[in-house]
């Protein structure tokens, strides 16, 4: 058995390629339209040599309300290399930084549609810094 993809709907492509690509550095690996389904599947992974984990973002065209959130979906993760630089540069591209990397370890922040991303620093954790130790978590993750 080998894990494939994790689905999530999104409701504004743009928005969800705009967080998943140009902020989170994904990259898109294929695009298929389905016009008589009315909807658009596009595929994201790292690009990393031996990472075949995929997220498959699915745009159903025709929806125009928020899609229902909960928290029994969990979340995705991704190893960064410095926890730090990445939530700096996450929030300086306006992206909420939900549970600041306090422990030099984990943070967590939310797509555009509401998807918690769960953020491990890889290898071992960073010593403790500001802005970060002091900074309060913000809303769910």
């Amino acid at each position: 058995m080998r894990f494939l993809h994790t689905m999530l709907r999104v409701r504004d492509l743009d928005a969800a390629l705009d967080f998943f690509v140009a902020k989170l550095g994904l990259r898109e690996l294929r695009r298929r339209d389905h016009p008589q389904g009315r909807f658009t599947l596009v595929f994201l992974g790292t690009g990393d040599d031996g990472d075949g984990a995929e997220i498959e973002l699915t745009h159903n065209w025709d929806q125009e309300t928020p899609y229902a959130t909960g928290r029994f979906f969990g979340h995705l993760a991704f190893a960064v290399d410095d926890i730090y630089a990445t939530c700096a540069r996450l929030r300086d591209a306006g992206v909420t930084i939900h549970r600041p990397p306090r422990d030099g370890r984990m943070a967590f922040v939310k797509s555009p549609d509401g998807h918690s991303v769960e953020l491990l620093q890889r290898g071992d954790a960073l010593a403790p810094a500001e802005p970060w130790t002091s900074m309060p978590s913000v809303g769910e993750w």
